[in-house]
C-alpha cells in the first residue's frame, strides 16, 4: 500500500512537472512568436517608410495625381457635354490615323495602341500621352544624329577582313554586311574573346582591368545599386582618379530610380568621377519614358572591353539572393574590336553632356595587330530606337533562319512578335535543333506568364523550351552551329528590340563561341524541359490571362 501510494504520488508529481514545463515552453514560444511578429512589423514599417519617402514613390505619386486629375476632368466633361465626348472621340481617331497608323513601328505595337485608344478614348489617350510615344523629341533626335555623324568617320571597315569572311562563309558574311551597313559598326580581327558563364566569374576580371587602367575608364550601365559590387568598383575608380586616370560613368536614370537617391552622382563627382544620366526622370505627364539606355559597356584604355547582361548590383554576382540563383553572362574583348565600344560610349556621352571632342585621342597608343593574336571575327554592334532599324531583332532572326544544325538561346523574357515566332518555328520544322532557356523563378509574375504564353505553339512546332531550375536567368546569348554566337544586353521582348538603346557582340569562329556552347549544355542539364502536357493542362484562368496579356504585350 505504501509503495503503491508513493508510486502514485511520484507519478502525479512527474505529471505536474511536465504540465509546468509544457506551460513554460508554451509561454516562451508565445513570447518568441510575439517578438518575431513585432520584428517583422518593425521591418515592414521601415520598408514602408523608406518607400513613402523614396524618389520613385514621390515621382510616380506626382504623375498619378496629374493623370487622375486630367482623367477625371475630361471624363466628367465628356459625360455632361455631348460635344466634348465627340471631340475626345474624334481626337482619338486622329491620333490613331496620324500618329500611330502612319508611323514606322512594329504592327503589333500599332494594333495594341489602336485597340486601347479607340475602345477607351479618354483613358487610352492619357495612357498614350504617358507611355505611348516611343521616340524622343525632334530636337533630341537631331542632336543625337549630329553626334552620330561626327563619329562615323572613325568606324571604318578593313576590306581584307570582309573579303576573307566571304571566302570562309557567305552566310556569315551576309550577317556581317548587315551589321556594317545598317548598324554602321565594322567587323574586326586581332581580338581575343573570353566568355563568362556567370557574373561572379566576370567581376574579378573587371576589377583586374580597372586596376590596370592608365589613361581612361568608361562605364555605361542601366542599373547601379549600392552594395559589395558597386562599393568595390567605386573604391577602385576613386583611387584611379587620384592616379590621373580619366573616369566617366553613364547611368540610366529610370533604371536607377529604385536603387539610387536622386543626386547620388554628386558624391561621385566630388571624388573626381565624371557622371552623366541618360533621360533624367521628372514627375511630368509629358516626359518620354519609353526610350532607355539598357546597354552595359565597360572600356579600359581602349584595349579591353566588357559587355553582356551584368549590371553593377549585388544580385548579378550572387552576393544577395532575389529570385534564387541569378545566372547572367558576359564577354571580354581585348584588341581591335574594343574601338567600337569606345565609340558607342563617346557617342552617348557627347549627346548627354552636349559636347564634342577629338575621338582619335582615345585610340590605344600601341599597334594591336602585333600585340593581339587573331581569335576569329568579332563585330560589336549597337541598336538605337532612332534609326527605324531593329538591329538586335534582325541579328537574332538572321542567326535562327540561317542555322544548319542548332541554335541555343538564353533569354530572361520571351515576349516576341509573330515574325520572330514564325522564324523560330520554321527553323525547328526544317530540322534545326532550336532550344530556348528561360527563368525557372520569375522576377515579374505577369511578364513570366506572358513569357510562357507562346510555349505551346513553339513546342508543337518542334522548339524545345527549358526553364532554369536554380533561379532566374538574365543572360541574353545565342550560339549556333559551333561557329556563331552573340552576347549582349538585348532581351527578346518589345522594349529591348524596339525601344531601348542596346548593344551586343557578333562572333564567328572565336574561343568564346565554344565556351558559350559548353555553358548552354550545362545550363540545360540544370533546367526543366517544358512539355506539351504542362501547357495544355494549365488552369483555364491562366490561359485566359495569357490571352489578354498577348493583346497588350507590345506595351509591357
Amino acid at each position: 500500500m505504501f509503495r503503491a501510494g508513493a508510486g502514485l504520488t511520484w507519478h502525479v508529481c512527474c505529471k505536474w512537472r511536465m504540465i509546468c514545463v509544457n506551460e513554460k515552453n508554451r509561454v516562451k514560444y508565445k513570447d518568441k512568436l510575439c517578438e518575431k511578429i513585432q520584428k517583422k512589423e518593425v521591418r515592414l514599417m521601415k520598408k514602408l517608410s523608406k518607400l513613402i519617402f523614396s524618389r520613385v514613390f514621390i515621382v510616380f505619386l506626382a504623375i498619378a495625381i496629374q493623370f487622375f486629375w486630367l482623367f477625371n476632368f475630361l471624363y466628367r466633361f465628356s459625360i455632361q457635354f455631348t460635344y466634348v465626348d465627340l471631340i475626345v472621340r474624334a481626337l482619338a481617331v486622329i491620333i490613331v490615323m496620324l500618329r500611330i497608323v502612319t508611323k514606322w513601328m512594329n504592327p503589333a505595337y500599332k494594333l495594341a495602341w489602336t485597340f486601347i485608344i479607340l475602345l477607351f478614348p479618354v483613358l487610352g489617350l492619357l495612357i498614350y500621352l504617358v507611355f505611348g510615344r516611343s521616340e524622343l523629341t525632334k530636337r533630341t533626335r537631331e542632336r543625337m544624329n549630329q553626334v552620330h555623324q561626327e563619329i562615323l568617320p572613325y568606324l571604318t571597315e578593313n576590306p581584307h577582313y570582309v573579303k576573307e569572311l566571304q571566302e570562309l562563309d557567305e552566310r556569315v558574311a551576309g550577317q556581317s554586311h548587315y551589321i556594317s551597313k545598317w548598324a554602321q559598326f565594322p567587323v574586326y580581327k586581332h581580338t581575343k574573346t573570353e566568355y563568362y558563364a556567370r557574373g561572379e566569374e566576370m567581376f574579378p576580371a573587371m576589377l583586374e582591368a580597372l586596376e590596370a587602367a592608365e589613361h581612361f575608364i568608361f562605364m555605361e550601365y542601366f542599373i547601379l545599386d549600392k552594395g559589395t559590387m558597386f562599393d568595390t568598383v567605386i573604391e577602385v575608380l576613386e583611387r584611379k582618379v587620384k592616379e590621373g586616370v580619366e573616369v566617366r560613368l553613364i547611368y540610366d536614370d529610370m533604371g536607377c530610380i529604385t536603387t539610387m537617391p536622386a543626386h547620388f552622382y554628386r558624391s561621385l563627382q566630388a571624388k573626381g568621377i565624371k557622371c552623366a544620366a541618360f533621360n533624367p526622370f521628372r514627375p511630368m505627364l509629358s516626359i518620354i519614358m519609353n526610350n532607355r539606355d539598357h546597354r552595359k559597356i565597360f572600356v579600359v584604355d581602349g584595349k579591353v572591353a566588357f559587355t553582356g547582361g551584368i549590371n553593377i548590383a549585388d544580385e548579378y554576382i550572387n552576393k544577395t539572393e532575389r529570385f534564387g540563383y541569378w545566372k547572367d553572362t558576359g564577354i571580354r574583348l581585348e584588341g581591335e574590336a574594343v574601338w567600337s565600344f569606345t565609340c558607342m560610349f563617346l557617342e552617348m556621352w557627347n549627346y548627354i553632356v552636349q559636347s564634342s571632342e577629338d575621338y582619335q585621342k582615345f585610340r590605344p597608343n600601341i599597334c594591336r595587330n602585333q600585340s593581339v593574336e587573331s581569335d576569329g571575327f568579332v563585330q560589336p554592334y549597337g541598336d538605337t530606337p532612332l534609326d527605324k532599324e531593329s538591329t538586335g531583332e534582325n541579328v537574332y532572326m538572321n542567326i535562327i533562319s540561317k542555322a544548319k544544325k542548332y541554335v541555343y538561346i538564353f533569354t530572361p523574357y520571351l515576349i516576341i512578335d509573330n515574325e520572330m515566332l514564325t522564324v523560330l518555328c520554321n527553323a525547328a520544322k526544317c530540322g534545326v535543333d532550336v532550344r530556348i532557356v528561360t527563368p525557372g523563378i520569375p522576377d515579374k509574375k505577369l511578364v513570366y506568364l506572358l513569357t510562357q504564353a507562346d510555349y505551346l505553339r513553339l513546342i508543337e512546332n518542334g522548339v524545345k523550351i527549358y526553364q532554369y531550375s536554380p533561379g532566374f536567368i538574365h543572360a541574353k546569348s545565342f550560339v549556333c552551329d559551333d561557329t556563331i554566337a552573340t552576347v549582349g544586353s538585348i532581351n527578346m521582348d518589345y522594349r529591348s528590340l524596339y525601344l531601348h538603346f542596346e548593344c551586343g557582340v557578333f562572333m564567328y569562329r572565336c574561343k568564346a563561341v565554344t565556351q558559350l556552347k559548353e555553358d548552354a549544355i550545362k545550363t540545360m542539364a540544370q533546367s526543366e524541359e517544358i512539355t506539351l502536357e504542362f501547357c495544355k493542362n494549365r488552369r483555364w484562368y491562366i490561359r485566359f490571362m495569357q490571352s489578354i496579356l498577348r493583346l497588350i504585350a507590345p506595351l509591357l
